[in-house]
């Protein structure tokens, strides 16, 4: 069944304008990746990244709501020349909760651009719009123009779902098409 589904992953990059930007394996350092939850706002939600016998990363924890919290997140700061690509495309599998991609055009800059995604249970490859990407800072949308520029500094993906959950999502790579 590995087999299948390599060849099948190797179909889908010669048939398509794939480039992957990173992809989670033996050689991936789970600690570049920063966790950042609502504990920079007070809150106590926990998250982690690690890197699973399948050599997926794993974003999970547990999302709380006291003291004003309920977010968890993890961010990588790569830049990564977009050139001519349309979307970001995710191999993701996760719990059947809602999880949010963020990009940032410069690493200092406030505003997160943000596309929110669902989950079904089952690994799935997910195809997000880059320029449905929208501006939010503090979990506010900002009246700023779509994300428009021809670099991106930070990855990040957050679960915000306003309760109190534990959650999982395996990553398997992130790539522009």
């Amino acid at each position: 069944m590995k087999y299948l589904i390599f060849l099948f992953s190797i179909s889908l990059f010669a048939q398509t304008n794939m480039k992957k930007i990173y992809t989670f394996s033996e050689q991936t350092k789970p600690n570049e990746w920063r966790v950042v939850n609502d504990g920079v706002m007070g809150g106590i939600s926990s998250s982690s990244i690690q890197l699973t016998d399948n050599k997926n990363g794993q974003f999970s924890g547990h999302v709380s709501l006291e003291n004003y919290g309920g977010f968890a997140s993890i961010q990588l700061d790569k830049t990564i020349a977009i050139e001519e690509k349309k979307h970001i495309v995710l191999r993701i599998k996760g719990d059947g909760k809602n999880y949010e991609f963020r990009l940032k055009g410069f690493s200092d800059q406030p505003e997160s651009y943000v596309h929110s995604f669902s989950t079904t249970g089952d690994w799935e490859i997910i195809k997000l719009p880059i320029n449905e990407f929208y501006p939010q800072f503090r979990g506010r949308k900002l009246n700023l123009p779509n994300f428009n520029f021809n670099t991106i500094e930070q990855l990040s993906f957050l679960i915000a779902n306003k309760q109190e959950e534990d959650f999982t999502l395996l990553i398997d790579w992130i790539a522009l098409e």
